[in-house]
């Protein structure tokens, strides 16, 4: 790689929604309720193909966790990009089905490399971590539905706070066609139980099964969204492709399944993506499988530049989160007027009331997001816009007083928890301002105050905060104090 000018982010893209992701891949190990129809077999991380950029950066360090965030913290660095905030992901198999005690070591690794010191424990990780220089401020686990909910306490025992479930379609024949192993129930359960515990929710879905058609993979997408027991926080949509190594592959030989053609993926990727609501964030479109492990799919991977690219020429706008980042318009160098506004959206999901709050343009650029839950028994609430505040803020000025949320919601053993904040634009260092930037011109702060309202409103007396470990000392800032694995603030 080319050494970048001074001041040069290479591929910028990277670091464009506010963080420095780090993935790590987990080393071989077979799924214990088997293998999926359409999962290769090819003596790497379920899933994964021997060429997957994740998959050779970890054969290269044996998958050794440690050795894998600091070879990634090296790169980015390389490129001149941010590593103050850094979010973790953890892919390559059912992490949860690990020995328990390699668990602990893998995660240890992770904050030992961030740390660049390796600690006694997971605990004197973690403290370390608040406080050093590459901070955690988000951890995500890829897992199964049927295999997480058990695991919830381990999991913020970790700081984990986003999960990712293989839920592919919401379909219990389909499922037991393809050998998936779980059922439609523990999906809603799943996403029921992450949700009150804080964590936000991403789904992968996978259109293009055996069993299934276009019409039925449109059908099942739109009622994630219209049935209140399902509704992710974000998705990632990996149609159905033929892989060398999986039972797919045989069944493709004999001619009894056949992909979606290259015009079939992009017109339901199409139809999918203007189904998704405003609070939903699309993270991916199109596994990133090498052509010569493909026997059969789209090998085109960035489908979604170019049906993007459609809707724009079209004035079509989409309300998915990553459509409307401020980060991507600067890309792109629109004029982005920086007054904003405060907009509100309620919705009930998953026996709980959603506040999804957004500091927006008259563009409807995204600047951040807040993510609240109220959860409270015998409360119904449909999806409703609650509050629209017209020309309040504009970047780095102080805050301003919300739209009053109305509706009562029964407060009786109300639980309020704070699922993600999140600040868009190019990520900055710690404790850097640039007048240009989003992030750090207390455009968070000011949503945290607009929540703690919501909350006061309702007549609840404690206001919780799913934290990164690394963003505790921020937390601490705003008058919250650790609790259990939690900051919280009593009123």
């Amino acid at each position: 790689m080319l050494k970048p000018k001074p001041n040069e982010v290479r591929k910028p893209t990277r670091t464009i929604s506010g963080i420095t992701p780090i993935a790590v891949m987990l080393p071989p190990r077979k799924c214990e309720h088997g293998a999926c129809l359409y999962c290769p077999n090819l003596n790497v991380p379920q899933s994964y193909t021997p060429k997957s950029p994740v998959v050779m950066r970890a054969m290269r360090v044996d998958y050794d966790s440690y050795k894998q965030v600091k070879a990634r913290l090296q790169a980015f660095e390389a490129m001149n990009h941010p590593t103050d905030k850094i979010e973790l992901i953890i892919m390559g198999g059912t992490f949860l089905e690990y020995p328990k005690k390699f668990q602990y070591e893998f995660i240890k690794g992770l904050y030992d490399a961030l740390n660049k010191k390796k600690s006694k424990n997971l605990e004197q990780a973690k403290k370390l971590n608040e406080k050093t220089k590459h901070r955690c401020v988000a951890l995500c686990i890829e897992t199964r539905p049927d295999v997480c909910s058990k695991y919830i306490e381990r999991m913020r025992d970790w700081g984990a706070t986003r999960v990712e479930l293989g839920v592919q379609i919401i379909d219990d024949e389909i499922y037991k066609k393809v050998k998936r192993g779980h059922t439609v129930k523990d999906v809603s359960e799943a996403t029921k139980n992450l949700k009150d515990a804080g964590f936000k929710v991403g789904y992968h879905i996978m259109p293009g099964l055996p069993g299934s058609n276009l019409k039925k993979d449109l059908k099942l997408f739109k009622k994630l969204f219209s049935d209140e027991r399902f509704k992710p926080d974000q998705l990632k949509i990996y149609p159905c492709q033929v892989i060398p190594g999986s039972e797919l592959e045989k069944i493709y030989w004999k001619r009894k399944y056949k992909p979606y053609t290259k015009e079939k993926t992009e017109k339901i990727l199409l139809e999918m993506l203007k189904v998704v609501p405003r609070y939903c964030r699309v993270m991916r479109v199109m596994r990133e499988i090498p052509p010569d492990y493909l026997v059969a799919g789209t090998i085109k991977i960035d489908l979604r530049k170019d049906i993007e690219e459609e809707f724009r020429k079209n004035k079509t706008k989409l309300k998915e989160i990553r459509y409307r980042e401020i980060g991507f318009a600067l890309r792109d160098s629109k004029e982005v007027d920086l007054n904003v506004k405060l907009k509100i959206t309620k919705y009930k999901a998953s026996k709980g009331t959603e506040y999804f709050l957004e500091v927006v343009n008259k563009d409807d650029i995204l600047f951040s997001l807040l993510r609240l839950r109220i959860f409270a028994p015998n409360h119904q609430v449909g999806l409703e816009e609650v509050g629209l505040k017209e020309g309040v803020h504009q970047v780095g000025a102080s805050s301003s007083s919300s739209p009053s949320v109305k509706g009562d919601v029964n407060t009786e053993g109300n639980e309020a928890i704070i699922r993600e904040l999140h600040v868009y634009g190019q990520a900055l260092n710690l404790g850097i301002k640039n007048k240009k930037a989003v992030q750090h011109a207390g455009i968070g702060k000011w949503l945290m105050q607009e929540a703690e309202k919501i909350v006061k409103e309702k007549k609840i007396k404690k206001l919780s905060v799913i934290s990164g470990v690394g963003v505790r000392e921020y937390y601490r800032k705003l008058g919250y104090k650790l609790e259990d694995s939690y900051m919280v603030k009593n009123f």
